[in-house]
């Protein structure tokens, strides 16, 4: 039985997570934006910076206890079983070219799993909100994946459909498989595959504040989520596999 994550902690996740995409817009397409390489040569901007602490301090305010784990800081231990995930702007290659795509991202983790998630893209208008035994909130009228049971039919988005990210084998069968296939990528694939608009994305591999809240969104839209092994357990730098269901186990079989 699903153990219903309390709803006024979801209205402070989703409150939170929509004043920190509101916040993203006042660096966007800014000549002046400061732009910096980490060490695995990825893009932060201070536009990143700015939004993660903006998150960590409300959380912190409000839940001292609780574990924070953000793209841009170090972890922040706390002493309760719950752990908020933060990925300020997921898609930060977008961002700083301007491109609309990219989105902020929230979850929360509890002692029963994935509890809560959030999907913002500011730059677009557009937003999904999910709670475990909740549903899920949008900016489109109801938010549920596709109906499509044939993978010819399907439509499959990735991050990147490049090697050596991808491996040889799993990528030609995905290529040769009669879906049609683009890279709307990052949290913007995910968010297209709950609200119907794709059929699955497919991402090698992920770090943990890419794909949390993708647990609570994409099962409250009807979908499923698993690793390419076929696990739903949060496990760092996974390849990651999210459907409208009908076609997930066909996928999993072609990606092995």
């Amino acid at each position: 039985m699903t153990t219903q994550v309390d709803a006024d902690l979801f209205d402070f996740a989703n409150r939170i997570a929509s004043e920190a995409a509101t916040l993203t817009l006042s660096w966007f397409q800014k000549p002046d934006l400061k732009i910096d390489l980490k060490e695995d040569a990825t893009e932060v901007t201070d536009a990143d910076k700015a939004v993660e602490e903006y998150l960590r301090n409300e959380i912190g305010k409000n839940f001292p206890h609780d574990t924070i784990i953000g793209e841009e800081e170090d972890m922040s231990h706390g002493s309760s079983a719950r752990k908020w995930i933060i990925d300020p702007i997921d898609g930060t290659a977008s961002f700083v070219r301007g491109v609309p795509l990219f989105s902020s991202l929230l979850a929360l983790i509890d002692d029963h799993g994935p509890a809560i998630g959030t999907i913002y893209l500011p730059a677009l208008g557009e937003y999904i909100a999910a709670g475990r035994g909740l549903g899920a909130l949008s900016s489109q009228t109801i938010p549920a994946v596709s109906n499509v049971k044939k993978i010819k039919d399907s439509c499959i988005s990735s991050s990147s459909f490049d090697m050596p990210w991808w491996p040889e084998k799993p990528l030609k069968a995905i290529l040769s498989s009669g879906a049609k296939t683009r890279t709307w990528g990052d949290g913007y694939g995910y968010f297209l595959v709950a609200t119907g608009q794709i059929d699955a994305m497919i991402d090698p591999s992920l770090y943990i504040y890419d794909i949390a809240p993708m647990l609570t969104v994409i099962p409250e839209c009807g979908g499923l989520i698993t690793t390419w092994e076929g696990e739903s357990v949060l496990l760092d730098r996974n390849g990651w596999v999210a459907t409208n269901t009908h076609l997930h186990d066909s996928i999993l079989e072609l990606l092995q």
